[in-house]
């Protein structure tokens, strides 16, 4: 993918140096304007960002930074007044006398707006905007109206009113939002329904290393403890200097930093899981300060959630690689799986900010997380292609690590001339380490195998097992009546004759670390408009090791059962596959220990039951890559207010992109049976180069009502697993798979077009809708197919790129309170969202001339939350829903649309409320899905031909906040 248009880095970093030389020189060529600046914070609520700060009489206006920083120009000297607005809090005017250069006017403290015009109204809105959620919205709302992007934002604290515990949960309100779930917990986050690796994750502005097992750039957000976050900002549009590999829209999230002054808060839960019938608890702790006459910032934060928790998985695999196309929806296997472990999430948060004056900050950032999941897994399988039982139990220890730090400065060279810089350095891990007897370490399998002699029931008249409404002659039932098929009902699954067949470690390692350094610089031409450039760089470094497996096998007849083992009791909690119809406990086996798991990988074993190393040394090499990836971006934009109501922000960015890939490929030679794999090394190399155009218009009809236009192009780069050299192997599933990477992956651009409304009501809420287009070319997909080799069917995965494609869609929603109610009843609301998205894409059949249409891959046409809230001073209560609609996860492009894989509608109920004790003690509690949701996958065009369903139960917690101070 060698692009003709792609610059020599050196040239590019020059260029940028002399832009930014010609503006720092030319600033000292202007009159020295005088400068205003402060910080606004709230008198019980901390920095507020997005505050609009102007000068009475003058046209000159501000809005303040994400930490309540802000700088206006005055364009005389002498006495003037500042005015500070925002929603929900009084509005403030006060003179101020300017004298020539910087006035720093410290801290600005404004209180919660409890006046107005008669009695009435004064009573209502007494009520409302005491309550401090309310006040925390009102942060996100000056923010999300102030933005040049389509945007929208959580605070902290609203992120505390609903019971979501990690950074994907906390995003999963937004409008437009969906997550993906994995055995109850959010990890994954997409804006407006597009594939999760459209949506870029940033920490600070920065995109976080993912290690992701699939090789996605996709950030699995699980590691992350939600009350590390400050904000949260989803951008829809974005604009020149935001990252731009985000074709769906960015997530930002951003940590705590130091607070305007001394705070330290705690807080502690215990709740119970209704799957595992086991104990959880969760504690946080914040500590922030000020010194030296506010110039020295310290914030420390931390975070503990620790959980017992289950789930049941019902799977079924299907023989769509028959050359029969009638039986190829007949069942391969079908397997009962239960999971059972611990989950732990630490979150570490510091910050330091130094003020040497008004005109010059600098900061740091560190964080470390850790999420140690470890979950036995038992799978009961019943194997019809090979009439025999198989049983495995496995110990996995998953851990997920992201560390790193960010050092960073804000400086006002002239009145006119602002820079601020920062480098970074963040690296994310995914690994396991067990067992511990044996070289390798992975996710240690012993498999189990019966013969079933006596044949099964309910197969059809070809033979073959069916669903009934697939059968030839309606025979099979359906999956939730699942029962015994076995003929002879002394064949039932059985220790004495589960024998040990296999043992395989599978090891996934991935790592990458981003190097990040970056510069912008703001130059004021006047008051109405101001011109920004910027540039930044990225190293990334990535190690993956996906689909290595090292196998055992006996060479003996003479096989180990597992009764012959060391076994313990199966784990307790909620009956087995309660979620069918029927009594599946004779698929339960007692599992062998963990010791026992780790001891049969040790070579005394291996040994002494003659087991062999049949490791694929071809597969395994083929698993393993490395590469390094190359960024450097720059963007230029200006912002101009046209009018007093009129706003234009335009320019561009580009993206230059180097990637090199190094790993091995295997190619077979000779003829059957003598044939012979060679395995010699692969380097990938893709450079491309990304232009791309922006154009945001806002338009304020009244200081509460405005319309946003936005043009922007935004592209993906293909996953690191999408393009490696090489291919893997995975023999530890069923049917065996087989995922190869495609070197000549493009990456995906989009131009796209977003037209939003929004009214801002003067009690704390909103009222928003629009429209959004997209344009896409070279949409990436993954396909999958079966293929036999040597007698074994594998199913073989591979991303290639399809045609154009377009996406779009309209949103809209609301946040209420009915504060025109009479007493108790003022203190009721509601949020509502909704998103429609649709989407069309071509995948043509690998076979002919026929072309399939399709929406996007992980795209649902309709999401929504709806919360209805209750909020007086002391009590809040939210009840809240969140839907995802169905989606295709994969296609099959070999076979067509009755072969695709989608995933199930799903909607999941959560409750959470709090009661203010005191000022400074809350108690609170929080339900996660109420409604006990399952989550489905199905093959085709009938719900009913269920690939997986799984089921994980309900979980609650109560707990104490204790603001100290």
């Amino acid at each position: 993918m060698n692009n003709p248009n792609f610059t020599n880095f050196s040239e590019q970093k020059k260029r940028v140096i002399q832009i930014s030389a010609f503006f720092f020189l030319a600033s000292f060529g202007t009159i020295q304007a005088q400068t205003i600046k402060g910080t606004v914070v709230g008198k019980t609520n901390g920095s507020l960002p997005g505050a609009n700060i102007s000068i009475v009489d003058a046209d000159v206006k501000s809005v303040s930074s994400i930490d309540g920083d802000f700088h206006v120009l005055s364009p005389k000297l002498g006495e003037v007044n500042l005015k500070v607005e925002y929603i929900g809090y009084e509005t403030k005017i006060f003179p101020i006398t300017i004298k020539e250069g910087t006035n720093d006017i410290g801290y600005i403290t404004i209180e919660p707006e409890n006046k107005a015009k008669n009695d009435k109204v004064s009573d209502i809105q007494e009520v409302t905007i005491k309550r401090s959620n309310a006040l925390t919205q009102a942060k996100a709302y000056e923010m999300k109206k102030n933005n040049n992007a389509i945007m929208e934002v959580i605070a902290a604290d609203a992120i505390g009113k609903l019971p979501d515990r990690n950074a994907a949960e906390a995003v999963q309100r937004v409008q437009g939002v969906a997550v993906a779930r994995y055995h109850g917990e959010a990890d994954q986050a997409t804006v407006r329904g597009t594939p999760f690796a459209w949506t870029s994750t940033l920490l600070n502005g920065n995109r976080l290393p993912s290690a992701n097992v699939l090789g996605n750039r996709s950030f699995v957000l699980d590691v992350v403890p939600s009350e590390l976050i400050q904000y949260v900002q989803v951008a829809k549009a974005i604009t020149p200097d935001m990252d731009a590999d985000a074709i769906g829209g960015s997530i930002n999230f951003i940590t705590r930093t130091a607070p305007a002054k001394k705070t330290l808060s705690v807080s502690g839960a215990g709740g119970y899981n209704t799957f595992s019938h086991n104990a959880t608890y969760n504690g946080s702790i914040v500590y922030g300060d000020r010194f030296f006459k506010n110039k020295l910032g310290v914030l420390l934060s931390g975070a503990i959630w620790d959980r017992q928790w289950g789930a049941d998985s019902f799977d079924v695999t299907y023989n769509t690689g028959l050359t029969n196309a009638a039986q190829r929806k007949s069942i391969n296997t079908v397997m009962m799986k239960r999971y059972m472990g611990t989950r732990r999430t630490i979150g570490l948060n510091g910050g330091l900010e130094y003020k040497f004056n008004a005109n010059n900050k600098v900061y740091f950032r560190g964080m470390f997380n850790k999420f140690d999941d470890i979950r036995p897994v038992y799978e009961s399988y019943v194997d019809y292609t090979n009439s025999r039982y198989q049983y495995n139990f496995r110990y996995s220890h998953y851990q997920t690590e992201l560390y790193g730090m960010e050092l960073g400065g804000e400086h006002s060279i002239t009145s006119k001339l602002n820079v601020d810089w920062a480098v970074s350095d963040y690296t994310a891990k995914y690994f396991l380490d067990t067992p511990p007897a044996n070289e390798v370490k992975g996710l240690p399998i012993a498999t189990f195998r019966q013969k079933i002699l006596g044949g099964f029931n309910n197969l059809s008249s070809d033979g073959k097992r069916y669903w009934g409404f697939d059968s030839p002659n309606g025979v099979g039932g359906e999956y939730e009546d699942y029962g015994s098929d076995v003929k002879d009902p002394n064949e039932v699954m059985n220790p004495n004759k589960l024998l040990l067949s296999q043992l395989v470690i599978a090891k996934l390692d991935n790592n990458e670390r981003d190097q990040i350094a970056r510069v912008n610089l703001k130059y004021d031409i006047n008051s109405n408009i101001s011109f920004k450039i910027g540039a930044k760089y990225r190293n990334k470094e990535r190690e993956s090791t996906y689909g290595y497996n090292a196998v055992y096998a006996p060479t003996t007849a003479n096989l180990l059962s597992l009764s012959q083992l060391s076994t313990t009791n199966p784990p307790k909690g909620t009956d087995f596959l309660g979620g069918l119809n029927g009594n599946y406990n004779p698929y339960v086996m007692n599992p062998p220990t963990k010791d026992q798991l780790f001891q049969m990988f040790s070579p005394e074993f291996l040994q002494q039951n003659a087991f062999k190393d049949f490791s694929n040394v071809a597969s395994n090499a083929t698993s393993v890559y490395t590469g390094e990836e190359s960024v450097f971006a720059v963007y230029a934009m200006a912002e101009i207010k046209a009018t007093e109501k009129f706003k234009i922000v335009g320019g561009f960015r580009n993206e230059s992109t180097r990637l090199t890939l190094n790993g091995t490929k295997s190619t077979v030679s000779g003829t059957s049976p003598n044939t012979t794999t060679v395995l010699s090394p692969s380097v990938v190399e893709s450079n491309y180069n990304a232009f791309l155009p922006m154009l945001h218009l806002r338009y304020n009809f009244t200081p509460q009502a405005n319309v946003r236009f936005a043009y922007t192009k935004s592209f993906i780069r293909p996953n690191f697993g999408d393009v490696s050299p090489g291919s893997s192997i995975d023999n530890t599933a069923s049917p065996n798979r087989i995922t190869r990477g495609n070197p000549d992956l493009k990456p995906t651009f989009s131009q796209n077009f977003d037209l939003m409304g929004e009214y801002y009501f003067s009690n704390i809420g909103i009222v928003s809708g629009g429209a959004f287009y997209k344009k896409i070319s070279d949409i990436v997909f993954s396909d999958a197919s079966m293929l036999n080799v040597g007698g074994t069917d594998y199913m073989v995965t591979q991303s290639k790129n399809l045609q154009d494609s377009n996406l779009y869609g309209f949103e809209a929603g609301i946040n209420k309170r009915f504060d025109f109610l009479p007493n108790f009843w003022n203190g009721f609301g509601v949020e509502f969202n909704y998103t429609f998205i649709n989407s069309k894409v071509d995948v043509p059949r690998t076979s002919g001339d026929i072309i399939d249409k399709s929406s996007l891959q992980n795209q649902a046409k309709n999401l929504f939350n709806a919360i209805l809230y209750y909020e007086n001073s002391k009590l809040m209560v939210r009840l809240a829903g969140n839907f995802r609609g169905k989606s295709v996860e994969s296609f099959n492009q070999a076979l067509g649309p009755d072969y695709y894989i989608w995933s199930d509608k799903n909607f999941t109920i959560d409750f959470s409320a709090s009661y203010d004790i005191s000022k400074k003690v809350k108690l609170f509690i929080e339900l996660n899905n109420l409604s006990n949701e399952s989550l489905r996958q199905y093959m085709g065009d009938n719900k009913k031909r269920i690939t997986s369903q799984e089921w994980y139960g309900s979980r609650g917690q109560m707990g104490v906040r204790w603001q100290i101070f």
